[in-house]
């Protein structure tokens, strides 16, 4: 029993000190999914240009959405700065790319982890997007320091 009990002391520090986590997530109002690993998450929700939740996945032609990400925390910070990277793509029914953005944080200067705690992929809604279809939204965030630190986002949008 003495040897059992610092082998469980240990075991528990070790688990205790690793900030990893994992999860999916999804709403069922938007359709809005999201899954995260290394990061810890706190909301991922679906907005419209007066950054007021959307109740549905419906959008309208000439307007602008954004999916934000709050409460992203576990960056590895070097020099005290957050480097996140962030792609956003849309593509229609038959897999034809609409919009196309590798890295939207591209410049790597480096943000505070407050700052980088929140990120917003906006997008316009409109040319070459039609009315009456559907589109697909993959947004994805990773660390740059700690390319493990993902959290994927995927939405379907339909243009009214």
């Amino acid at each position: 029993m003495k040897v059992l009990f610092p082998i469980i002391t240990i075991t528990a520090f070790i688990l205790t000190a690793c900030s990893f986590s994992a999860g999916t997530k999804k709403d069922l109002t938007t359709g809005l999914s999201y899954s995260y690993n290394g990061f810890n998450v706190s909301e991922v929700y679906f907005v419209d240009s007066d950054n007021l939740p959307k109740g549905s996945s419906e959008v309208e032609l000439n307007s602008q959405v954004a999916i934000v990400v709050q409460g992203i925390e576990n960056y590895m910070l070097v020099n005290d700065k957050a480097y996140p990277g962030m792609s956003l793509y849309v593509t229609d029914k038959n897999g034809n790319q609409v919009i196309g953005e590798a890295d939207m944080f591209e410049s790597n200067i480096g943000y505070s982890a407050e700052d980088a705690s929140v990120l917003r992929g906006t997008i316009t809604v409109g040319e070459p997007m039609v009315s009456g279809e559907t589109y697909h939204v993959e947004l994805k965030i990773w660390d740059k320091n700690r390319t493990d630190n993902t959290i994927s986002v995927s939405l379907d949008i339909r243009v009214k």
